[in-house]
């Protein structure tokens, strides 16, 4: 059994933080990328990441924030993701 994964967001405009509760895997990815493509709908070119409450992501969830990341690209956004232990940060960062 896979663990549901909560996301819950806090609108500041220009900014946006969405905060992830649980693990991301394809359901998880896809709700955090429907929730990020609305913010974006609504104006939103800063986004926050906040995944202190996700301890997993997969690898399907992986690629499919790296599609919010090239989206963010293309508006020419903003994405920032926090806390990333050493892992994530490997996966994240560029350097």
């Amino acid at each position: 059994m896979t663990e549901m994964l909560k996301v819950t967001v806090d609108r500041r405009p220009p900014l946006a933080v969405i905060y992830t509760e649980g693990y991301i895997s394809n359901q998880g990815g896809e709700e955090i990328a429907r929730v990020a493509y609305d913010l974006i709908e609504g104006d939103h070119t800063t986004l926050l990441l906040n995944l202190k409450g996700t301890k997993i992501v997969n690898s399907i969830g992986i690629s499919i924030l790296i599609e919010i990341v090239e989206r963010m690209l293309e508006i020419v956004g903003r994405l920032a993701c926090c806390p990333l232990t050493p892992t994530r940060e490997t996966c994240f960062h560029s350097r």
